[in-house]
């Protein structure tokens, strides 16, 4: 969209980066299905290769489809620029990717998803990176966790699977205190309840997988770049402010200013790394942000309602949903998530493991599936599966012990819902 009004949200959903195909006059965004693109002629190929000219050259690097992608994710979160990858965790891998180099440290919330934590404490090592683990919730340990060879500060901003809300401008403000960036993963929020860049951040990453698509047809991810980063200001971060020799000396951040993350993601990162994301996928993608405010005012409205009900069930020993005035973190709502807490949550079960077993065999409604953001209510029990890998420590810490099932809400008739989950819990008890 051209510069001009200011648009609400529920417009620049449907209309950023979405203009009638020149060619054609096609109105919604096309799948632009090709490997290669046509030069103009040589001298217009060569200011291509040579990042003096934006435009297409192969789709491992640029297409329009994805393009288009990137310029609506980037305006909802109120970046500069993203970078649309094949999952979120490589979004995870893209966004650390120009900052970290071997022998360097990533402080990380231990509140995290499950393959996020494998990701970061078993992966990463194989790349010579390093991360530290701590409680966001202890600013101080936070801090003491930042050393000379910290490169970045990662954290969820509705952590998966519990539904925690992290203080994002606490944590910003220690991160920006050291000189780092902070990293946030805004999947379980999405930026109609969050916008990180607002309280702080530096990079947004997204699993396009969850709510953004929100209809489980799609794995991709997404890295936004705030633009707001002085990469330059210290020699921590030699990719983006140090001569690059595949492109002649060329310094990221001297040429491209607050664009200097988002062109180094693309001519470095999907140009070497190649975690590409499909244009189908990203079509799949578009289509599905432009119901993304009112899919998410009732995955609010349902998960509210049942996390509630569930509160006052016999067999429930506890919920972690935000938005019930129980939980802890019920303050930070109104200033983190003003529009509500999200869908994503655990219930604890009296019964244990066994009893979270039977529940979850038990649902009809509830989908039993890896995932999370669908228009469909799933259902999943983490500690033996998506946080099967980790030590029964990590699984606490990161609430999915033993007897704690995760939630998904979606958008479904409540009642129905409660109808299900009543039956399930009944069996389990039984």
């Amino acid at each position: 969209m051209t510069d001009g009004p200011t648009y609400g949200f529920d417009t620049l959903q449907i209309h950023a980066g979405a203009r009638p195909d020149p060619a054609t006059g096609a109105r919604q965004t096309p799948i632009y299905q090709s490997t290669a693109y046509v030069f103009r002629d040589a001298e217009h190929a060569a200011a291509l290769f040579n990042l003096q000219e934006v435009g297409y050259i192969y789709s491992r690097l640029t297409n329009p489809t994805v393009a288009a992608l990137q310029e609506r994710v980037a305006v909802l979160e109120g970046g500069v620029g993203a970078v649309c990858c094949s999952s979120g965790h490589a979004a995870q891998i893209m966004a650390l990717f120009p900052l970290m180099q071997p022998g360097c440290n990533v402080v990380v919330s231990t509140r995290l998803y499950g393959g996020t934590v494998t990701q970061f404490s078993q992966t990463i090592k194989r790349f010579g990176w390093h991360a530290k683990f701590v409680d966001f919730d202890d600013l101080k340990a936070v801090k003491a966790a930042i050393d000379d060879n910290t490169r970045a500060v990662f954290c969820e901003s509705i952590a998966n699977p519990g539904g925690y809300i992290t203080d994002l401008r606490a944590v910003a403000d220690v991160a920006d205190a050291a000189g780092l960036p902070l990293v946030v993963d805004n999947t379980s929020a999405t930026p109609y309840l969050c916008r990180p860049i607002e309280h702080g951040a530096t990079l947004v990453v997204h699993s396009l997988t969850k709510y953004l698509t929100g209809n489980g047809t799609v794995t991709g991810g997404v890295v936004v770049d705030s633009g707001t980063f002085d990469w330059s200001a210290s020699d921590k971060f030699p990719s983006l402010s140090a001569p690059e020799p595949a492109y002649h000396g060329l310094k990221f951040h001297e040429t491209f200013g607050p664009l200097a993350f988002t062109f180094h993601g693309i001519a470095i990162g999907l140009r070497d790394l190649g975690m590409t994301l499909n244009p189908q996928a990203a079509h799949y993608t578009l289509c599905g942000i432009e119901t993304l405010s009112l899919r998410m005012e009732r995955h609010v409205e349902n998960a509210q309602k049942i996390a509630s009900w569930l509160e006052g069930h016999d067999a429930v020993e506890a919920v972690t949903y935000a938005g019930l005035e129980s939980s802890p973190y019920y303050d930070r709502v109104a200033k983190v998530c003003p529009k509500g807490a999200g869908a994503l949550f655990t219930v604890a079960l009296k019964g244990g493991y066994d009893a979270c077993i039977k529940f979850v065999d038990t649902l009809e409604i509830f989908s039993h599936v890896a995932n999370l953001g669908d228009t469909r209510s799933l259902v999943i029990h983490s500690a033996s599966t998506t946080h099967r890998q980790l030590t029964p420590e990590q699984q606490a810490a990161a609430g999915a012990a033993p007897n704690v099932v995760r939630l998904s809400i979606g958008i479904e008739d409540a009642d129905d819902l409660i109808a299900d989950l009543d039956r399930a819990l009944t069996a389990a008890g039984s």
